[in-house]
């Protein structure tokens, strides 16, 4: 009996060891650029999305490329929201700052149907490699909704991140993702004309 009480005991204080020493979970956000802010064209409004990622970035671990056909998945380290919507909030705020628009909302709002432009994006690449780059390569169309017609245009963007850690990828995906809301932005301008 005293044996199996002081066996008891072992495997508790064992127990309390292992989740004393759990590593806290991380969360990471994607941020806009610094972007100078322009004059709006009277009237213009701007819906962002869908966005679509591949699945294999769909979830809330970050996902680290390690090799030509392996990746690891940071359990401790995650998107504070999901990933598409974090990618359409920031080339929403982007493209409030290149085209100087107050009503850039991000798709399903209500006053998505009734904008300007639609903007969907496809991402068909969003790899992190730690203590080297983030590189995003997107598929995009903007749509006026005046008359239907549309612009096309593919995105493909390495930013360095020569920092290890989770931090400096986040941060060079955030400014890959403002160089895709530039040609984004292009492309919107060219269609106002």
């Amino acid at each position: 009996m005293k044996k199996t009480v002081i066996l008891f005991l072992l495997v508790l204080a064992a127990l309390a060891a292992g989740c004393a020493a759990a590593r806290p979970t991380h969360f990471y956000t994607l941020s806009p650029a610094a972007l100078s802010p322009a004059a709006a064209p009277a009237g213009l409004s701007v819906s962002v999305g869908p966005v679509s990622v591949p699945a294999l970035v769909d979830r809330p671990q970050m996902v680290l490329k390690t090799g030509p056909n392996r990746v690891f998945l940071a359990e401790f380290d995650r998107w504070a929201s999901p990933l598409k919507s974090e990618i359409a909030r920031v080339v929403a705020e982007n493209l409030t700052a290149l085209l100087g628009a107050r009503q850039v909302t991000v798709f399903p709002r209500m006053t998505a149907a009734e904008a300007s432009y639609r903007v969907a994006i496809d991402v068909l690449s969003f790899e992190s490699v730690s203590g080297q780059a983030a590189a995003l390569d997107a598929a995009w169309r903007v749509t006026s909704g005046k008359n239907g017609t549309s612009l096309e245009g593919r995105t493909t963007v390495a930013e360095a991140a020569p920092d290890a850690g989770y931090a400096a990828l986040a941060a060079a995906h955030s400014r890959a993702l403002g160089k895709l809301s530039q040609e984004i932005a292009a492309a919107i301008r060219q269609l106002d004309r």
